[in-house]
């Protein structure tokens, strides 16, 4: 069987309000300038950036379907027939990397199984620019995530990211952004003082601001000097310190046995 000429493209899209050419290489807004057909989790969000973008078509003539914060794997091939059909597609998500934090991961898997090619474009990453600018281990990370909302089981995350840490592993997690100064105090609470803790806000724009210091800095900082998080995009990275283990009760009991 002949090899299906169209391709998924993996666009990524900007991170807040800023000029396209700030964070897209040209090649990427070339390609999504040709490009005609689009799979966006919101329809609303793929318009403002393929007008940002200056898309030589008329938004109403070119093919928008929304997939929605969960896209239903029972649409995946009426999605992806276009490609079939021979032409490219893009995937959108409403910001940054498509399918990283976002949805399009099964979409891109039944791409893949049906033979088709998918190209990873080069744009923005909330989660490596936070990584990057952080300060703590780009050897080792892991993404988390949302965390809990009830307020005990939020403790025990916070906790818990300290272990799996352990001086050697940065933990990145994310918030609704309504949601983003509930978790900082949260965070300032129960985290560890020489935990390090950055947070990074409205990445790419103007109004970017990416602090990280110790929780012991963080609550000696006045409360004016915080950045702003309220409804404003942000990524959290964690780094406990390591802890040295614990001595055993049986070498407690050994010891004290010599004395």
């Amino acid at each position: 069987m002949n090899r299906p000429s169209g391709t998924l493209l993996l666009l990524p899209t900007l991170l807040g309000e800023s000029p396209p050419e700030r964070s897209l290489p040209a090649r990427t807004i070339d390609l999504a300038r040709a490009t005609t057909v689009f799979l966006a989790e919101s329809a609303r969000s793929a318009r403002a950036f393929l007008k940002a973008i200056g898309h030589p078509q008329p938004i109403a003539s070119l093919s928008l379907t929304e997939i929605g914060h969960h896209p239903d794997p029972r649409r995946f091939d009426q999605w992806l027939q276009p490609a079939v059909d021979g032409r490219d597609i893009a995937l959108l998500s409403d910001a940054g990397c498509p399918a990283v934090a976002d949805p399009g991961a099964g979409l891109v898997a039944r791409a893949h199984q049906r033979g088709l090619r998918v190209r990873p474009l080069v744009g923005p990453s909330s989660l490596l620019l936070a990584l990057m600018a952080a300060g703590m281990s780009g050897q080792r990370f892991r993404f988390v995530g949302y965390l809990p909302q009830d307020r005990q089981a939020l403790a025990a995350a916070i906790a818990a990211l300290e272990r799996a840490s352990g001086g050697e592993e940065t933990q990145l997690f994310i918030e609704t952004p309504y949601r983003n100064e509930r978790l900082l105090l949260a965070l300032l609470e129960h985290a560890r003082p020489d935990t390090r803790l950055a947070v990074a806000v409205d990445l790419t724009t103007d109004d970017e601001r990416v602090t990280s210091l110790p929780i012991a800095d963080w609550k000696a900082m006045p409360v004016e000097a915080r950045p702003a998080l309220a409804r404003r995009p942000a990524v959290f990275a964690l780094m406990a310190q390591a802890r040295a283990p614990a001595a055993s009760a049986r070498g407690r009991t050994a010891g004290s046995g010599r004395q």
